[in-house]
C-alpha cells in the first residue's frame, strides 16, 4: 500500500481542527463519502477490513476500487445475511465478530475502516476496538474513521428514536486518545455528505436493521416521523435527499 500524503492537496485540515475550521456564515464542502475516500486513500492493492460493515455495500465498493483483500466484520447475523446475499463484487469475505475481538492476524492489514460504526460500539469497548485496529494493522497502516456529527435536520428527525449525541461524542473522544493505542494523527476533515432514501419506509427499514429495538418506537411514532421525514427532505426525482455533517479522522499505525 502506498503512503498517503497528508499535505493540503489530499487532507487539508489538521487533526483536531475540523470542528472549528468554518467561521460564521461559511459553508462546509459538500462531498460524497466515496469521493473523500478516493482522495485521501490509495485503495488499489490494499488489504482492508471494514469493521461494522452492515450489508457490505462499502466493502463491495472497496473491491471495485482494487482492494487485494477485503474483509467485512459485522456482529449482526441479519446484516451479514444481507451482505452475503448481495451480488459479489469480487473476492470479498465476511466474518461475524465484534470490533472488540477481530478474528484477524496481527499486522495483517494495510487499512482498517470504521464507517459510521465506531459509535455503535458499546462505550466501554471503544478503546478495545481501537486497540484491535492497531493490532491487526502493519506499521504505517491506516485507520480511517468516519463518524456522523450530532447535528442537522436528519439527526433532529431521528433523535426521537435514539439520541446518539452522547455516544457520538464518546467515539470522538476515543479517537482523540488513539495515540495511546499506537496511532499517529494525520488529519481531520468535516464535510456535508448527501444521502437519499426512495421512501420513508426504506429509511425505517434501514434504521431498524442497524438496531432492531427501534421497531417499537417506529410503530409508535410512525405517522409523525413520516411527516417530519417529508418536511425535512429535499425531493429530487424519485428520491428524498438529506445531508449529514460528517467527520473523517485519518490515523497511521506507528
Amino acid at each position: 500500500m502506498s503512503d498517503v500524503p497528508s499535505g493540503p492537496e489530499r487532507c487539508p485540515v489538521q487533526f483536531g481542527q475540523g470542528q472549528g475550521q468554518f467561521g460564521q456564515g461559511q459553508r462546509r464542502p459538500r462531498r460524497k463519502h466515496t469521493a473523500v475516500m478516493r482522495e485521501v486513500l490509495t485503495l488499489d492493492g490494499v488489504k482492508v477490513a471494514d469493521v461494522g460493515c452492515g450489508d457490505g455495500r462499502l466493502l463491495r465498493f472497496l473491491v471495485r476500487e482494487g482492494a487485494a483483500e477485503a474483509i467485512g466484520v459485522e456482529p449482526s447475523p441479519a446484516q451479514l445475511a444481507k451482505a452475503r446475499a448481495a451480488e459479489a463484487a469480487g473476492g470479498e469475505r465476511y466474518l461475524e465478530a465484534s470490533a472488540e475481538a477481530l478474528p484477524l492476524d496481527d499486522a495483517s492489514l494495510d487499512l482498517v475502516i470504521f464507517f459510521n460504526s465506531l459509535h455503535h460500539v458499546a462505550s466501554a469497548g471503544m478503546g478495545k476496538a481501537i486497540a484491535e485496529a492497531a493490532r491487526v494493522l502493519r506499521r504505517g497502516g491506516l485507520l480511517f474513521v468516519m463518524e456522523p456529527l450530532a447535528e442537522g435536520p436528519y439527526f433532529e428527525l431521528m433523535r426521537v428514536i435514539e439520541d446518539e449525541t452522547e455516544v457520538r461524542a464518546q467515539a470522538y473522544a476515543r479517537i482523540r486518545k488513539a495515540a495511546d493505542a499506537g496511532f499517529e494523527e494525520i488529519c481531520e476533515m468535516i464535510y456535508d455528505a448527501p444521502f437519499s432514501y426512495p421512501s420513508f419506509e426504506a429509511c425505517e427499514a434501514g434504521s431498524i436493521a442497524i438496531e432492531p429495538s427501534r421497531a417499537a418506537l417506529f410503530d409508535k411514532l410512525g405517522d409523525s416521523l413520516r411527516q417530519g421525514f417529508h418536511q425535512a427532505a429535499r425531493r429530487h426525482g424519485d428520491a428524498f435527499w438529506f445531508t449529514q455533517a460528517s467527520r473523517l479522522n485519518l490515523l497511521s499505525r506507528t
